[in-house]
């Protein structure tokens, strides 16, 4: 069994849906056909009962013989031609002890069964009983038992006894056996058309699925993601609706593969300033050296500062590119969200910007909020923000924080930010003209838009009344802590 369902499940589809159709087919089939034999067959018995039952209440002639056939009990019918009936109709009377009389015009003799016997004893002297049986030659016949009282004429005793009449079911069975050959044909030719026309319908019906495999295997052979299949609008099945995932995941593998290359290009660009610096230094160190002429202690010295400062700097571009590779990949958006104190998070943030710009006043005023995201990523993102407030700030300035029903405000009052620039400040490795000297990789905002996405909130920014700059983030959450917080 394991070994048939296992080379069905090897078939393909069509294959399978061709036999699932043909055997639902074959089912119904064989269920409709099955019963209209028995409905034929029912039908005709019933005919052939009519007849056995007519034949019985012809008149009383039929009682007199019953009569006489009991007074001259015999097991042989007489060769004369009947007087009543047709001659393929069998009479006889059956005795108490079992015996049989055959009537003088009947076509043979009945075996006498238990049946027979059970309507000679019966109690109830007037119910009739039909049942299948067989002559002395052995041939099928339909009988009828008919429990009758008579009185012996010699004794003048009373007994009683059973009057059967049967009739052939040679004719009967040949029409049902001709009617099962005939529903047999018809029932092999249904499922075989119906196998056909499965295996069409699957055909037809697997076609976008074929398409789908093609294009499949295509994209895995060639790796080419701008591959689509065709859909129509209209269409809500299931093929379409598979068929608009697959467009739906291509488009999305494409888009991430193109964010990857970019982010390659742009990631490359940007190293290749700091390590061509790098490089030029280290060059004219080891020149020196090799030379034998030392470069003056002021220059020497300004020199291991900028080496200094450009590992300083290569270092940190590496850690916000593996921060933001990481956050592409959605790793923190699954598996890593957790129930964050958000008020915490930003405390913690305040005492590292407080480290970095000591001569700046820092304010807050942050109320209970709970989010769910990635602790260590959303703190990193909200140190992001604090930074460029701290860059941007002139000495001695204010920076103004504010924490209230999941809202969060960080406003500065530097030079702000021109309106033409603001679109492009969360882009990967964009920098204002004006902060191009300042320190810094340009992914810090960026990094701050995927934390504050992943945790299904938004943020912006915008120019302050007055001057200076407005970060904004909003992220969904209570001012409570829920119960499955850990």
């Amino acid at each position: 069994m394991n070994k048939l369902v296992r080379r069905y499940r090897s078939l393909p589809i069509r294959a399978r849906l061709s036999m699932l159709v043909a055997a639902a087919v074959a089912f119904a089939v064989a269920a409709v056909s099955v019963t209209c034999w028995f409905i034929v067959q029912g039908k005709l018995y019933d005919q052939i009962d009519a007849e056995l039952d007519k034949s019985l209440r012809i008149g009383g002639a039929i009682q007199e013989q019953a009569v006489n056939a009991i007074n001259d009990c015999t097991q042989t019918p007489s060769e004369e031609n009947p007087r009543f009936g047709p001659r393929n109709t069998y009479f006889q009377v059956v005795l108490e002890n079992g015996t049989p009389c055959v009537l003088e015009f009947s076509a043979g003799t009945v075996k006498v069964t238990q049946t027979d016997k059970d309507v000679v004893n019966a109690t109830e002297r007037t119910r009739a009983i039909y049942h299948n049986s067989t002559d002395s030659d052995g041939n099928d016949v339909r009988v009828i038992a008919q429990p009758v009282s008579f009185t012996n004429a010699q004794t003048g005793e009373t007994s009683n006894a059973a009057i059967l009449a049967a009739l052939p079911l040679k004719g009967t069975q040949s029409t049902l056996n001709d009617l099962a050959l005939i529903l047999l044909l018809v029932s092999g030719i249904g499922v075989v058309g119906a196998g056909a026309a499965g295996l069409a319908v699957a055909r037809a019906g697997l076609r976008p699925v074929d398409k789908l495999t093609e294009a499949v295997e295509h994209v895995a052979r060639t790796e080419d993601l701008g591959i689509r299949i065709p859909v129509e609008e209209e269409s809500e099945d299931e093929v379409a609706r598979l068929s608009r995932s697959f467009n739906s995941m291509t488009s999305a593998l494409a888009n991430s593969r193109e964010l990857q290359q970019q982010l390659i290009a742009d990631a490359g660009h940007e190293l290749r300033t700091p390590l061509t610096s790098l490089r030029t230094n280290i060059e004219l160190l080891t020149r020196s050296e090799e030379t034998g002429r030392p470069i003056p202690a002021e220059d020497r010295k300004a020199l291991l500062a900028s080496v200094k400062a450009q590992m300083t700097e290569l270092a940190s571009l590496i850690g916000d590119l593996q921060e933001l590779s990481r956050s592409e990949s959605g790793q923190q958006g699954g598996r890593h969200l957790q129930v964050v104190d958000f008020q915490e998070t930003v405390e913690a943030a305040l005492r590292r910007a407080r480290l970095r710009g000591p001569e700046l006043t820092i304010t807050a005023d942050l109320q209970p909020w709970y989010v769910r995201s990635e602790p260590s990523a959303l703190e990193r993102a909200i140190v992001n923000i604090l930074d460029n407030a701290v860059k941007f700030s002139p000495e001695g300035g204010t920076i103004e924080v504010a924490l209230d029903t999941g809202v969060l405000t960080v406003r500065d009052h530097g030079p702000g930010i021109p309106a033409d620039e603001l679109p492009h400040v969360f882009d990967r490795f964009w920098r204002s003209p004006s902060a191009r000297a300042l320190p810094g990789s340009g992914l810090g905002l960026s990094i701050v838009a995927r934390t504050v996405q992943q945790a299904g909130g938004e943020v912006s920014l915008s120019r302050a009344e007055g001057g200076g700059t407005v970060a904004t983030v909003r992220l969904p959450g209570a001012a409570t802590a829920p119960p499955d917080a850990s």
